[in-house]
């Protein structure tokens, strides 16, 4: 494992794809900064973010549905060209294994004619727990792994990916930072109490969760308004 260079933003790489997939319970403003951290990173064209349609590594189903979380995702990348959202996880019944996106990926990438130069986007939370997903190697034989670090996860363990795949190490790199302190469930418990959760989301999902009484705890209580962005200075309204 190496870490990714910290010299400035490396050149982007024509086809270079990064696949961000999670939940999104909501999508947070600290996805998209690590996720336009590692396009810098690693010099990617795009990044694909794929919320999950029914993650298969956690006992809770997410509190808003496949189609609210992927509006939201939606919603959140607008504007950036380089971020794009696929739903193939979401459109895709039974549980959504990474290791059926990734290679439906590589396979639509090889039919377009492109060779295949794919990053799975993983936090080190997630990838302590990599080795008992399904078909590791797998994953690691169609893209390489670039690790999001989290402050209260030390140095990833290779040890057990690397009893499964010998040379897992060339194909895994730690990106730096950044180190955004959010929390999905924090937003999921104040929306639910009825506070803004907005400069926690972007102002878009903010005011989708609101329309849509989304984590309310009494949702027949109806949305509670938001104060309008433009009063803020700077702030522009989004439809």
């Amino acid at each position: 494992m190496s870490p990714a260079r910290d010299v400035g933003p490396a050149a982007v790489v024509a086809g270079r794809l990064g696949i961000f997939g999670g939940t999104f319970d909501p999508i947070h403003l600290g996805h998209l900064a690590v996720a336009d951290a590692a396009r810098e990173a690693l010099g990617l064209e795009r990044v694909l973010f794929v919320p999950a349609g029914v993650p298969p590594h956690r006992t809770a189903a997410p509190r808003a549905s496949a189609t609210d979380r992927a509006a939201m995702v939606d919603l959140a990348i607008a504007g950036q060209p380089a971020f794009a959202l696929s739903r193939i996880e979401v459109e895709r019944d039974g549980p959504s294994f990474s290791v059926d996106t990734v290679e439906a990926l590589a396979a639509a990438e090889l039919a377009a004619g492109r060779r295949p130069d794919l990053w799975f986007l993983l936090s080190a939370e997630a990838f302590a727990g990599f080795a008992g997903w399904r078909a590791p190697d797998r994953i690691l034989a169609c893209c390489r792994l670039a690790i999001l670090p989290r402050r209260e996860y030390g140095p990833p363990d290779l040890d057990p990916i690397g009893r499964i795949v010998p040379a897992a190490a060339e194909r895994i790199v730690l990106l730096d930072g950044p180190h955004v302190e959010l929390s999905a469930s924090e937003i999921r418990a104040r929306a639910g109490r009825g506070l803004s959760v907005r400069y926690l989301v972007p102002a878009a999902v903010a005011s989708y969760i609101v329309d849509h009484a989304l984590y309310r705890t009494d949702p027949a209580a109806g949305p509670r308004p938001l104060e309008p962005i433009a009063a803020i200075p700077g702030g522009t309204p989004r439809p």
